[in-house]
């Protein structure tokens, strides 16, 4: 579950992060395995580098940017800085220790690189030389640097530190540092994977001599996060062009409002008066009262008589000329997979201005362009992430094609733009796009991070399907066939669920929920964006609101009865895998499946939705998509009064549980969860192992104590894929 935005992607397809290690010396660096076959394997996939963050000099001539390599056998990873000429030429790697490297920019001379290390013993602001050389550190500050951003004129820099907060979790006393309890008095002590004691906030301090201190934090006094958790960095807060102002991200709540509301907002900092003002509300707002045990959908703060910003609104940035501030922008509050518009705020008017609005999904990702009238963004649309351009006009133009998916970040360099870009096919790498007018774009490939791997392993045909849904619609589908696929063969097939429940099926690759693994194990996989996806318009997307058993299951068995027409498939061996909602849907669907398969593995999904109501942290989620709390009943539809209408307006969450059918359960199923995920606890996919083992149903559990949502650690990862497939091949493989 997460915001479809610029949050980067679908929990279930997200790469793993990095995963730090004491710095034993031994430096992590690029991995050329021996190959036994053609066939993508899990050691290649972790053996495979990781490209990440990147920044474009200000001459543009020069591009630096991170790549994470990853050893199984030290169980951590190291991040690495390369830096190459514009056009790709002398990729030349600029780390020399085995300490991570991150977040890399140019000086604004751009006579040099900075960047995030550890060194020193914790994490500070270091800069370089362009040819590595040169080391020093720049900050010098008493806690851990997590993010920073300098100004312009290279004269401040603002940098983000973690803060101790009690608004949920009470101070321990002096007197027993080591006690491990904590007295918890509101929502919000959990997020994610961690217990709320810290929260992030944004300094700015002066640059003096070529080094910094702490500065001045900016919420001084407020309990509230910059960047916001748990995915937010540096793209939440930007300098304007004459350094006086930052423009920054925050959700200025606590406790259970916090956990009820998606609204944030950007506010504007003067550095030199200290103030700092709303750029989404009038001065005169006033919230309207919010029931927190409902869904917001109909409720006042929705139906407002002016534009107050009330939802999502997050990655601020100033124009190049400084007359407008731009970000990224839903609609309604308490609505986590609203349609992200890209808002464009005239400083000197104040007035708003949506310019994407000819585009029918969400932005991902945006850029302005030099002449500060236009800008470049990414968003999906049928299941492929494209960059667009739109103006101020609101003038949208699609300047890519194909089967790919462009990544939210994007940066100007001269005349071209630079992206990364992957596909179900192949992970990401750089590229340079350049435009010609009316014309689509000229694309040229800078890295080739993984040639080694990508010239050695065959890769699966993938191939779009468009399926009949029971409604009378049509749903697409991807299809990826084993490599060497023998048409006059018999294969067994996997229905891939999607989590979110909004996540696209997009043309993702993930190091852990990869289809051409799957693929190489000599199974067909079926890929459906089922009712609730982004990227097929707004009705189809909000159709699975308040209704997770209904329209979006069919289509899942659409799809699957349809793959099965082929004379090349076995319908008699037939699995169905996901994770997050794709988890859920596997544990329902095993109670409304009619013998079609003959295994399931469900990873951190939900298996009792009423339960998951009182476990989540976030709670606007299960409000906006469950309707309600389980308790309020018997609430009757009033269409003269937005307050009274019927908060489950279509089948009742609760009612259909999965949890409910398991006397129904005749398959064997392999249920995974990590006990540090706080989103979906991990007592969810125990219990369903328990019901099946109680049912005499084949189960096996895999439980991770130490991992979250995701699976991040190397030999973790391993062990997932090795089970994954040993269960896939016991009972679809006989």
């Amino acid at each position: 579950m997460n915001l479809i935005h610029v949050m980067t992607a679908a929990l279930t397809l997200a790469s793993a992060s990095p995963v730090s290690g004491a710095n034993d010396g031994q430096i992590i660096g690029k991995n050329q395995i021996t190959l036994t076959g053609d066939r993508l394997t899990p050691e290649a996939l972790w053996a495979m580098g990781r490209i990440g963050t990147f920044a474009v000099s200000p001459d543009a001539q020069k591009i630096v940017y991170t790549v994470s390599y990853y050893s199984v056998q030290q169980n951590k990873s190291h991040t690495v800085l390369y830096l190459m000429d514009a056009d790709g030429a002398n990729p030349t790697l600029l780390t020399t220790t085995a300490d991570n490297e991150s977040e890399p920019a140019f000086t604004p001379d751009g006579q040099k690189i900075t960047f995030l290390s550890s060194n020193s013993g914790s994490s500070q602001i270091w800069e370089m030389a362009l040819d590595g050389t040169s080391r020093r550190q720049v900050s010098f500050c008493h806690k851990d640097v997590e993010g920073y951003k300098f100004s312009p004129d290279g004269k401040k820099v603002i940098i983000v530190h973690s803060v101790d907060t009690y608004t949920s979790i009470e101070k321990k006393y002096d007197d027993l540092p080591l006690s491990s309890g904590m007295v918890i008095t509101d929502l919000n002590y959990k997020h994610w994977d961690r217990y709320v004691t810290t929260i992030p906030h944004i300094f700015v301090a002066d640059v003096q001599d070529g080094r910094a201190g702490d500065g001045i934090d900016l919420l001084n006094g407020e309990p509230f996060e910059c960047p916001m958790l748990p995915f937010g960095g540096s793209e939440q807060f930007n300098w304007s062009p004459d350094s006086r102002y930052i423009v920054y991200t925050s959700r200025k709540k606590t406790g259970r409002d916090y956990a009820i509301s998606t609204d944030s907002d950007i506010y504007r900092y003067d550095t030199a008066t200290g103030q700092t003002e709303n750029l989404c509300k009038p001065a005169d707002y006033k919230e309207p009262e919010i029931d927190p045990s409902r869904s917001m959908e109909h409720q006042a703060i929705n139906h407002l008589d002016r534009d107050c910003n009330v939802g999502y609104d997050t990655n601020p940035a100033y124009s190049p000329d400084g007359k407008y501030v731009a970000w990224l922008s839903m609609a309604r509050n308490g609505y986590e997979s609203d349609r992200t518009r890209l808002c464009v705020l005239d400083l000197k008017t104040g007035a708003k201005t949506y310019v994407t609005e000819a585009f029918q999904s969400g932005v991902d990702g945006f850029c302005w362009a030099a002449d500060s009238r236009s800008f470049y963004f990414t968003g999906v649309w049928q299941a492929r992430s494209m960059v667009h351009s739109t103006n101020l006009k609101g003038e949208v133009r699609p300047l890519t094609t194909g089967n790919f998916d462009y990544g939210a970040g994007l940066a100007l360099c001269g005349k071209s733009l630079i992206v990364t870009r992957h596909s179900i096919s192949a992970p990401d790498d750089i590229y340079s796009l350049s435009f010609k007018k009316k014309k689509n774009a000229e694309i040229r490939q800078l890295t080739r991070e993984n040639r080694y791997f990508q010239e050695r392993l065959k890769m699966g045909e993938v191939k779009e399907r468009w399926v009949a849904t029971t409604d009378g619609k049509k749903e697409l589908c991807w299809v990826v066939y084993p490599p060497h696929f023998d048409p006059a063969k018999k294969y067994p097939v996997l229905l891939f669920c999607e989590g979110g429940p909004q996540s696209p099926v997009s043309q993702f690759w993930s190091y852990r929920w990869n289809l051409q693994i799957m693929a190489a194990n000599d199974y067909i996989i079926i890929a459906p964006n089922r009712r609730g996806l982004p990227g097929f318009g707004m009705e189809w997307l909000e159709e699975i609101s308040g209704d997770y058993s209904g329209q979006c299951m069919q289509d899942y068995l659409s799809a699957i009865d349809d793959i099965c027409k082929e004379p090349y498939v076995d319908k008699e061996r037939l699995g169905c895998v996901g994770a997050s909602f794709g988890g859920y849907s596997v544990y329902y669907l095993a109670g409304h499946h009619d013998k079609r398969f003959k295994c399931f593995i469900a990873h951190d999904g939900i298996f009792n939705t009423q339960q998951q109501y009182y476990e989540t942290e976030e709670m606007w989620f299960p409000n906006w998509d469950l309707g309600a709390g389980p308790w309020r009943k018997g609430i009757s539809a009033d269409p003269d009064n937005a307050e009274k209408v019927n908060d489950q307006q279509k089948v009742n969450p609760f009612t259909t549980s999965p949890h409910l059918y398991v006397d129904r359960w005749d398959t064997p199923i392999l249920c995974i969860h990590g006990e540090k995920d706080y989103r979906i606890l991990s007592s969810q996919g125990q219990s369903a192992f328990s019901a099946a083992v109680m049912r005499g149903i084949p189960a096996e559990l895999l439980l991770y104590p130490d991992e979250n949502h995701w699976v991040l650690k190397p030999q973790n990862g391993i062990l997932w894929q090795r089970t994954f497939f040993r269960w896939l091949d016991r009972w679809l493989k006989k």
